[in-house]
């Protein structure tokens, strides 16, 4: 990959959903971190008055990004947008994929010309049987990734494609989100396909091999999910509620970045 000698971004505007707001990387004020955060950390360390800004929500859909995010992100004229949105949809029960397409492709159209470089991604799946019974959808909202991506100059960056991104070790409890050591890969993923210089060459590499935990261990494991995330996901589906609803943007204004950290 050739590198810039001179990082050339100066501004980031982060479009999506819980994946992009962060969860489950959390922060000791209760807030959350995520790979978009530690993007813009790394950026703003090579580029001094260095912007940024993320409008992601949990929960939202394809077309609440749209409808919510999309116009608000085109007109802050950031060098940088990254785009991450459809993989809720793909989650429900029932799915118009050719709606998704459509969204997305909008979404695409609108935000490609309004940057200096347009970044999608392939979202990484945890290994296990939600993955399997939702693949075919999701790798067909990939496809429609990768098209969008050749058609508009928009650059892709392969999560799904990454074998240490599905290791369950790397995912929350929820099952859903990426734990802080998952966000850092993100980040070191998003910033080498932008053309800075790595970071850490083995965010792809596994993770070393351990025992997997015993039938009891898993059960307990099983059973907790269950009553702390799954049930209540499921009373969100059927009432027609998002854990978004209500919430503001995560970061609304472009403004210089400053480290949630410090």
């Amino acid at each position: 990959m050739q590198t810039n000698p001179t990082p050339p971004y100066n501004s980031l505007v982060a479009v999506g959903d819980s994946f992009t707001e962060g969860m489950s990387d959390l922060l000791p004020d209760g807030s959350y971190r995520g790979w978009a955060d530690l993007l813009a950390g790394r950026m703003a360390a090579a580029a001094p008055g260095f912007r940024y800004a993320n409008l992601a929500v949990r929960g939202k859909l394809i077309g609440q990004i749209v409808d919510e995010q999309v116009e608000v992100a085109a007109a802050m004229g950031a060098d940088v947008i990254t785009l991450v949105g459809g993989l809720n949809d793909t989650l429900r029960p029932k799915c118009d994929m050719a709606r998704v397409r459509g969204l997305l492709t909008e979404a695409v159209e609108r935000l490609a010309p309004a940057c200096k470089q347009l970044v999608l991604m392939r979202s990484p799946g945890r290994r296990g049987p939600v993955l399997e019974r939702f693949r075919p959808r999701m790798e067909e909202l990939f496809a429609v990734v990768d098209e969008l991506a050749e058609r508009h100059g928009a650059l892709v960056v392969d999560l799904y494609g990454a074998p240490s991104l599905a290791d369950p070790r790397l995912w929350d409890v929820d099952r859903l989100h990426l734990t802080p050591e998952g966000h850092r890969r993100v980040a070191e993923a998003v910033w080498q396909t932008l053309g800075y210089d790595p970071e850490d060459t083995e965010w792809r590499t596994p993770l070393p091999a351990t025992l997997p935990p015993g039938w009891g261990a898993r059960r307990v494991a099983d059973v907790r999910f269950a009553r702390q995330h799954l049930l209540p996901w499921i009373g969100r589906r059927l009432t027609g509620r998002s854990s978004g609803d209500g919430l503001p943007p995560k970061r609304p204004d472009l403004l210089p970045y400053e480290d949630p950290t410090a």
